[in-house]
């Protein structure tokens, strides 16, 4: 109830205005309110349903995470790795949803049976004594609090009673429909009985294409250059709000959820599968992935890039008319019913790509429309911690619970989501696009549409001259200077640039609004082989040729795990069909503090090469949103310590008071007599093992490791998994043991697999490491087992349960620090100095090296 609700003047009705005003304001604090429940009042339960006894630790564990979620609370929990810490995640957060919804429902109950609500039911009792004159107002207050607040649990009850009822019935129709298969596939079987198998297969292929074409319905309209051309916009549009208002109206009712988020895929799946071990009954899990893991079209996996594949996605979703049809996969009938039989049984990443290759829907946005009515939702750290990411996928925070496993690294991950680089390639390639696109339709652009476009424009220009490059010329046939680095604070970098007089904020919002790269996007597909051209200096077409194979060879890949995709995804960062995106996401990074973040100015003789990269510092900045939306938070990992580094950097950084924040750590349940933990400090011929970054590549280092390493596999049964500093030290590695005989001997005992670089082909090199296992352990012959080489924070080095003979023996080759002279380090740690010295004054040098 509001002012715009009631035609109210200065001098009617004033006593209503005041109360009117006084409730919105006092609900409005309610939503905002702390948590102050005692924790004496807490019942935490004694037992927690599990699919074993568990040990007492994990018992401690669920009691505890039962206790901040119900108080609403941060907690930092640490559990090491083989405590069974996924589970204990799962069954004590269960637990606490399906009591929270047990107590919803006595709850609107109860409402539903008395004519009038008591008031301390929703109000804490006060001593104090309020004013005659208030307290109507107070009255009238907790009135309409009441009455949204039953009108929204009665909404949720019948939401929820539509959704029970609507997946009973696609499981009825499911079985039905297997039946009714299977006695097709039983009649098929009897009429071609005396047929060959190769008639019987043309017959199904026949059949399935028949049925295939039946399906698919035509659907597509024509696109003109209505679609591509921005719409008329206005920078301070006052009917933004409405029409997201009304937006919201039609989004279906969320649920309230525990979010699981984690690093890869492979542990999501691994989740997942825990999930299934669990006693609850009807849990609805969804999983949700990139395109590149959950996208179903033949022509968009083949790409190499995931940069490539969003890329080509949002092409397809363009492509409507008969000419060019979009993505057959991306209807909205079946995206729906993929959405209802996702919710009917847990299942992972990988089962739910087979659904949607068996139902001709797209996993990755079907999905995301399961994400409202689900229970859990396991989803990466990327599409947690961006907001933007998360606005996208229809992920709600507010009143919900999220958990964040395998954290040690999340102030890192933090700061490298919300890092970005953008090429000379790319910059020039906008600015060509931009410039045609706006050349094409600047009859018909408004006059404030042409002004931010020239903006941006100017914006890409300045951008581009700060790397030596010129907009008016192929970036391939540039070349810049020596090699130079240079780092500067943002507004140092604006200043330098001469883009210090742009309001970054505005052009942002402008982009974001009129979707001006997707409309360039657009003209790009449809104009590109007739018109958009970079101009270019004459070259014969072979020339042209080895340019751009020169181009693509680069630099070799980043030796850095963490790095390596997104170094990859840059490679090919000017292939593009159009590059804006990626500059709006820098042009986003310009709008941060000051202090937060800064430039890194990469020149590089291969002008095309050289960078501009922004790198944050302050992780808090973007995780305060999570702290405040979120009903509770809870970050876990096998190794917290040091839990200060998590409440300065992170937690009292974004305003979260020490009160609010649990702790709980617990020790392994296995006992010491099981473990036998050595430091190799000399080899089999008695030379010293020394992998600092001098030495570690010399030939007689590496043949002692070999030499270690051999002998260690030849005594060891089942799994041995070797973990390197990089991937670039790893490769180096096999390299030379190849030549000089040494993974031969290795084979004689173990069959070696090494972790891919590429997260697709994790789960086939896992399954194939484990097979030939299995297969040693049961034919008994004179290979006992396999060696994993594996690279620390890479793909493998968490997450993935290495259990039995999956891991006998693991071994940790030198240690991953960074390069000291790195100028991005040495201003991180400047930076943690100059701002939480207080708190790392006492840690040593070489902890404040392993934090990067």
């Amino acid at each position: 109830m509001t002012s715009a609700g009631c035609e109210l003047d200065d001098w009617d009705n004033d006593d209503l205005l005041l109360a009117t005003l006084e409730a919105d304001e006092i609900i409005e604090a309610r939503k905002h309110e702390g948590n102050t429940i005692p924790v004496s009042s807490v019942e935490v339960p004694d037992s927690f349903p599990f699919p074993f006894t568990p040990y007492d630790i994990q018992k401690d564990f669920m009691k505890n995470l039962y206790l901040c979620l119900e108080l609403g609370k941060v907690g930092i929990f640490e559990s090491p790795t083989g405590t069974g810490k996924s589970l204990s995640i799962i069954c004590g957060a269960l637990k606490w949803l399906r009591d929270f919804q047990e107590k919803q429902r006595k709850y609107l109950e109860t409402l539903k049976s008395t004519d009038s609500v008591a008031v301390n039911t929703l109000t804490k009792p006060s001593s104090e004594k309020k004013e005659p004159e208030l307290d109507w107002i107070h009255e009238f207050t907790v009135k309409l609090e009441q009455e949204a607040l039953l009108s929204k649990l009665k909404n949720e009850q019948e939401n929820i009673k539509k959704r029970e009822t609507k997946l009973k019935e696609l499981e009825q129709v499911g079985s039905k429909k297997r039946k009714f298969n299977a006695q097709l596939d039983s009649r098929f079987e009897d009429l071609m009985t005396d047929a060959s198998e190769d008639i019987k297969r043309a017959c199904k292929e026949e059949l399935q294409a028949l049925d295939a074409e039946l399906n698919d319905s035509e659907s597509g309209t024509h696109q003109d250059d209505e679609e591509i051309i921005v719409a008329e916009y206005n920078s301070e549009d006052e009917n933004d709000g409405k029409a997201k208002a009304s937006d919201c109206e039609d989004e279906e009712e969320h649920i309230t959820k525990i979010y699981y988020c984690s690093r890869t895929h492979s542990q999501l799946s691994q989740f997942v599968k825990e999930v299934i071990k669990c006693p609850y009954e009807n849990v609805r899990v969804i999983s949700l992935g990139s395109r590149q893991n959950m996208c179903i079209n033949p022509a968009v996996r083949k790409l190499s890039s995931l940069s490539l594949i969003n890329d080509r996605c949002l092409e397809l979703q363009q492509k409507k008319s008969k000419k060019k049809p979009g993505c057959p996969f991306y209807k909205q009938e079946l995206l729906q019913t993929f959405k209802d039989k996702s919710l009917l049984k847990v299942v992972d990443i990988e089962q739910l790509v087979t659904t949607g290759r068996e139902m001709k829907a797209c996993p990755y946005y079907g999905s995301r429309l399961a994400v409202p009515p689900a229970e859990i939702v396991a989803l990466p750290y990327n599409t947690l911690l961006h907001k933007s990411t998360r606005d996208a996928c229809g992920i709600k925070l507010t009143g919900n619970v999220v958990v964040i496993d395998e954290a040690h690294n999340l102030l890192e991950t933090i700061n490298n989501i919300h890092s970005v680089e953008i090429t000379a390639a790319q910059i020039v390639k906008a600015h060509s696009q931009l410039s045609q696109y706006e050349k094409k339709f600047k009859s018909r652009l408004t006059a404030k549409n042409l002004m931010y476009v020239r903006q941006i424009l100017f914006v890409l220009s300045h951008l581009a001259a700060v790397l030596g490059a010129k907009v008016n010329s192929s970036v391939i046939t540039q070349t810049g200077g020596k090699t130079e680095i240079k780092l500067q604070n943002l507004n140092d970098f604006l200043f330098e640039s001469q883009l210090d007089n742009m309001n970054m904020f505005k052009l942002l919002r402008y982009c974001q609004r009129s979707r001006i790269s997707k409309k360039l996007h657009g003209f790009v597909e449809k104009y590109q082989e007739a018109e958009v051209k970079t101009e270019e200096s004459p070259c014969s077409g072979v020339s042209k040729f080895l340019q751009e194979i020169n181009l693509l060879k680069g630099k070799q890949d980043n030796t850095n795990p963490q790095t390596s995709a997104v170094t990859s995804d840059h490679q090919q960062a000017s292939y593009m069909s159009s590059p804006l995106m990626q500059i709006e996401s820098f042009l986003e990074a310009l709008t941060n503090a000051d202090k937060d973040g800064r430039i890194v100015t990469h020149k590089e003789a291969v002008l095309s090469q050289s960078t501009l990269k922004f790198i944050m510092l302050n992780p808090a900045v973007h995780f305060i949103s999570v702290l405040k939306e979120a009903k509770a938070v809870v970050v876990a990992g096998g190794t917290m310590q040091p839990v200060s580094e998590f409440k300065h950097q992170l937690f009292h950084a974004a305003g979260i008071s020490p009160e609010r924040i649990l702790e709980f750590s617990c020790g392994h349940v296995i006992p010491g007599r099981q473990l036998l933990p050595l430091v190799v400090t000399r080899g089999p011929t008695g030379v010293t093992l020394d992998f600092t970054y001098q030495t570690r590549d010399k030939p007689h280092m590496v043949e002692e490791l070999g030499r270690v390493i051999t002998n260690i596999c030849n005594v060891v049964p089942g799994g041995v998994v070797c973990f390197f500093p990089s991937y670039d030290y790893e490769n180096l590695i096999y390299t030379y043991w190849e030549k000089n005989g040494t993974i031969g001997k290795i084979e004689t005992k173990k069959k070696v697999f090494r972790e891919p670089k590429k997260s697709g082909f994790v789960e086939q090199v896992l399954l194939e490491y484990s097979n030939c296992i299995k297969r040693c352990s049961s034919w008994q012959g004179s290979r006992t087992g396999a060696l994993l080489m594996s690279v620390v924070g890479g793909k493998m080095s968490e997450g993935i349960n290495f259990s039995d003979d999956m891991g006998r023996c693991v071994m940790m080759i030198g240690l991953p620090y960074p390069n000291i002279n790195s100028p991005e380090l040495k201003e991180k740690m400047a930076y943690l100095n100059s701002t939480f010295s207080c708190s790392i004054k006492c840690l040593p040098k070489t902890f404040m090296l392993s934090l990067f």
